[in-house]
């Protein structure tokens, strides 16, 4: 990308995903240690195909295992569980991932419950949040982890790092929102949690050095909301019509954030797509690793 504005979230997990089978290489040759990830996919929702599609070829292209399991969608809550079980104890599984969302049959806080925490490579047991929240050693949930590499990547020459700004976290979810507080708080930033009750949304977001959009509204995020100089990471992935005469049906992807406005506001802002979407699957491999290694006891060396 032209504009040294604009965060290369592709490039970035390209090199990534680089330097992770060139581990994963390392790790086969001194110590026999394949990871393994089982990707479990109830239903035929076409978003979760396509997503649990890449995964995979990500996974072989890195040099780890990629287990599938597609299961039908009326397959009900129990047999899951048992199918959780049973890759909660197979030694050349190190990672599961349930694709989410599930079938209504199925609750899907008693499956994440089910995981093996050392297994659980999003992030989502009640176990890692903790240790993510108390500041112990657990699974980080993949897209903020992506949005911390981002950052540091963009703000790591600037004196003492990300501590000390000011940020901004537009969302409460389990999945992004909160976990991306924690990792920010981490880092020693002052972190605001901004929500649909928050009075005055925009006035808090001005004030905000880093901003991290991850609502699932399209462009909500107006330019005149990002102060003059803020990094801006647009965790969003919405479609809206863009219709064409010669195509009525057309659709384009946009963020949270309307890029255009706040481009000029910005000091570096994550496009979409070709930002946070890439580092999401690049660090499940990452997590991937992880896992394997403490699972096995190996130090993996960078």
């Amino acid at each position: 990308m032209t504009n040294p504005k604009i965060i290369d979230g592709k490039a970035f997990a390209e090199n990534l995903r680089a330097r992770l089978a060139r581990q994963v290489a390392a790790l086969r040759a001194e110590h026999g240690l394949v990871p393994g990830l089982a990707a479990v996919l109830v239903g035929n929702d076409p978003a979760s195909e396509v997503y649990v599609r890449s995964k995979a070829r990500a996974m072989r292209a890195a040099g780890m295992n990629s287990f599938e399991y597609r299961l039908a969608a009326r397959t009900d809550e129990a047999a899951l569980l048992d199918l959780v079980q049973r890759l909660n104890g197979d030694p050349a599984v190190h990672g599961i991932l349930v694709q989410l969302p599930l079938p209504k049959q199925i609750r899907e806080a008693a499956v994440i419950d089910a995981l093996d925490p050392a297994k659980d490579v999003d992030g989502f047991h009640v176990v890692n949040a903790g240790r993510l929240s108390t500041g112990g050693q657990g699974m980080i949930p993949c897209t903020p982890l992506g949005c911390l590499m981002l950052l540091k990547d963009r703000l790591g020459d600037r004196d003492g790092g990300l501590a000390g700004m000011r940020a901004i976290v537009l969302g409460r979810s389990n999945i992004v929102g909160k976990p991306m507080a924690q990792l920010l708080i981490r880092e020693s930033c002052t972190v605001t949690v901004a929500h649909s009750k928050t009075r005055d949304l925009a006035a808090e977001c001005r004030r905000a050095e880093i901003v991290v959009a991850a609502v699932g509204k399209p462009e909500m995020v107006k330019g005149d909301w990002i102060g003059e100089g803020a990094v801006v990471i647009d965790v969003g992935i919405n479609r809206i019509p863009a219709p064409t005469a010669e195509n009525p049906g057309r659709t384009r992807l946009v963020g949270d954030v309307a890029f255009a406005e706040a481009l000029p506001r910005a000091s570096a802002i994550t496009p979409v797509p070709g930002g946070i979407g890439p580092m999401t699957i690049a660090c499940l491999l990452a997590n991937t690793l992880t896992a394997a290694c403490r699972q096995r006891g190996v130090t993996l060396r960078d």
